[in-house]
């Protein structure tokens, strides 16, 4: 008889082994994981900087394997139990540095994940290389990965699009380590967790990839960094950590931790929206039929008809059809987003005619 699975504990931190928790776990019962292994540095005796301080480096018993296939063992066990606990439209992250993200991306691959991205943090305040026998190791990659080629993961296009000033988010993060007042510290002063990420990093992480309310589990949960922000995002989150001193500030952390209003957090993909055919201008008398329509640089100018298509006379020949044909037309291209191709004159100013679409959708709405 089989092992009974747990109800999912979603806004908990568990303690314990992450391999034989996640196991006990309902399968197919997670949107998206979070992980940040160990490691394995491979650290050779302490680190001191010039002035012979000793660096505060990672040697905790955590992150030490007796071997690379030790290592692959432990990768290949939690990484199964997780592709086990994610939905089929799921997608995992994984981040990691030189001396692991080859391993973990191999290994991704072999329990059949498909890799969407690998993602550089260029880290705007890195450690410097105390030795001067390599480069200075300024940036950490994050792979992420859809559970399947089939997935239909969430990607939430347009809200990294608007943080990133309405530019396409890139695959290189500029960002910096936590530091300062965000960094957990002991009693002593210490830091509380030798390697707490930003909660910058995780928020570009979990805005772009799960909407509100998805579950998010965190394998090694640390100081509650996954946690923390997506309770702030409005995100149920699932927390395991081996350590119970982690997992103690973690839970003080997350417990002051405000959730932004719902309706701060809202990040509907326009393909999730009502869909506005154009002729809904002109019914809605958004648009009136005989207006003109220029592109960006003002070099064509199409008539808007009563039946929402476009008409257009060149040099050669009379063009005809919708914004999408008669914009790919006048390009020479295969296709044509005529929305953002076309644009209308907003007292004085030239407008793109996705702008109306959106006030279109407003009427729609309410």
């Amino acid at each position: 008889m089989s092992r009974q699975k747990k109800n999912l504990p979603t806004d908990s931190i568990m303690v314990g082994d992450c391999i034989s928790i996640m196991r006990q776990l309902l399968p197919e019962s997670v949107d998206c994981i979070f992980a940040d292994p160990p490691y394995n540095l491979q650290l050779n005796g302490e680190l001191h900087r010039p002035n012979n301080t000793r660096v505060d480096a990672v040697d905790d018993e955590w992150d030490q394997f007796e071997s690379m296939k030790a290592y692959d063992e432990f990768t290949r066990e939690w990484l199964s139990a997780a592709h086990n606990l994610l939905k089929p439209d799921g997608s995992i992250w994984v981040i990691g540095s030189y001396h692991n993200i080859f391993r973990l991306g191999y290994i991704l691959q072999d329990l059949g994940f498909w890799i969407l991205n690998d993602v550089i943090w260029r880290k705007s305040n890195p450690m410097p290389n105390f030795r001067g026998r390599r480069f200075t190791n300024a940036h950490e990659t994050l792979i992420w990965a859809g559970k399947s080629k089939e997935s239909k993961y969430c990607f939430n296009y347009e809200a990294m699009k608007t943080l990133n000033e309405d530019l396409q988010m890139r695959s290189d993060w500029y960002l910096p380590l936590c530091t300062g007042a965000e960094r957990l510290k002991d009693m002593d002063g210490k830091k509380a967790h030798p390697t707490q990420k930003p909660e910058s990093l995780l928020y570009r992480v979990l805005l772009s990839s799960t909407r509100k309310g998805d579950v998010v589990l965190d394998p090694f949960f640390g100081t509650g960094t996954t946690g923390a922000v997506a309770k702030k995002l409005g995100r149920k989150y699932i927390g395991i950590e081996q350590d119970a001193r982690y997992a103690a500030f973690a839970k003080e952390r997350i417990g002051d931790i405000k959730p932004l209003k719902d309706a701060l957090i809202e990040t509907n993909a326009k393909r999730e929206k009502p869909r506005i055919p154009f002729g809904t201008l002109i019914e809605q008398g958004l648009l009136p039929a005989g207006a003109l329509l220029t592109d960006a640089k003002k070099k064509h100018t199409a008539t808007v008809h009563a039946d929402g298509s476009l008409s257009l006379q060149n040099r050669m020949e009379k063009i005809q059809g919708s914004i999408h044909k008669v914009g790919a037309a006048v390009q020479g291209a295969p296709s044509c987003n005529g929305w953002t191709f076309w644009h209308y004159n907003d007292n004085g100013k030239t407008v793109p005619i996705d702008h109306l679409r959106e006030r279109a959708r407003s009427g729609i709405s309410n």
